[in-house]
């Protein structure tokens, strides 16, 4: 597992874009695995801000998001196809119909697990896979459990996830309590990771992360098995590791 230390936010955002840059530019028709909350933020306002110069071309590219939130249709403003379409997919040439994140509305949600399994299969699996990493060391909306979850799968959300998420929305009341999540084997068959970390709050699962055990417990120490994973963190973040050896 390589680690990268960053002083700021933007320049973790910097790191990370130039990794996904370099996944683009040398497989234009790359598949690129999506992460949303506030981590990646700063990434995608550099790789819009690429695409802006002339720089990257999106125009081949596949995205497949990790996860979504049960119940919100993507027009809800706290949906995740929504803060996609925001952040990201409106500011670059990314092809419309070659963007995917599994639906929290299906009527069939068991059916659209196996939809989104199958579509990720048929794309050929992954290139590069960008996570965040949750408090308690979520991954996706992969939170901790006696068993890691291999597929895509509906999870109901802890309350440490849900308090975590709350500033989004006008009360916890209003967060939902499941999600759908792409589950562990596609995001460990990917050929690449890039896990971004930022601030104290991720400090402890980040520790855990790298540090820890492998277990179920904190679903992100699986990527210490990984064979092409990337930390990208501040130093507030990597302020509990003992040793950073692999730090640039």
């Amino acid at each position: 597992m390589r680690i990268i230390a960053a002083k700021t936010e933007k320049e973790v955002g910097l790191k990370a874009a130039e990794l996904i840059a370099a996944q683009v530019t040398t497989k234009p028709d790359s598949v690129l695995g999506l992460a949303t909350g506030s981590s990646p933020l700063t990434t995608y306002a550099q790789l819009a801000a690429w695409y802006e110069s002339g720089d990257l071309d999106f125009s081949l590219v596949t995205s497949v998001n990790l996860d979504e939130y049960v119940g919100l249709p993507g027009t809800h403003e706290q949906s995740y196809r929504y803060f996609m379409n925001t952040n990201l997919f409106s500011k670059i040439n990314i092809d419309p119909a070659r963007t995917n994140v599994p639906s929290g509305t299906a009527k069939d949600l068991q059916a659209e697990c196996r939809r989104y399994d199958q579509l990720i299969e048929d794309l050929g699996g992954i290139d590069l896979q960008l996570l965040g990493i949750g408090p308690n060391g979520h991954i996706g909306f992969n939170e901790p459990d006696d068993r890691f979850h291999k597929g895509t799968h509906i999870v109901t959300l802890t309350e440490r996830t849900r308090q975590a998420n709350a500033r989004f929305f006008s009360s916890i009341d209003e967060v939902p309590t499941h999600a759908i999540t792409m589950g562990i084997k596609p995001i460990m068959n990917a050929k690449q990771v890039v896990l971004i970390a930022i601030g104290k709050g991720k400090a402890q699962a980040l520790c855990d992360m790298i540090q820890g055990p492998i277990t179920p417990a904190c679903p992100a120490s699986i990527l210490q098995l990984h064979r092409h994973c990337t930390v990208v963190a501040d130093e507030e973040a990597l302020s509990l590791l003992k040793r950073c050896s692999g730090a640039a």
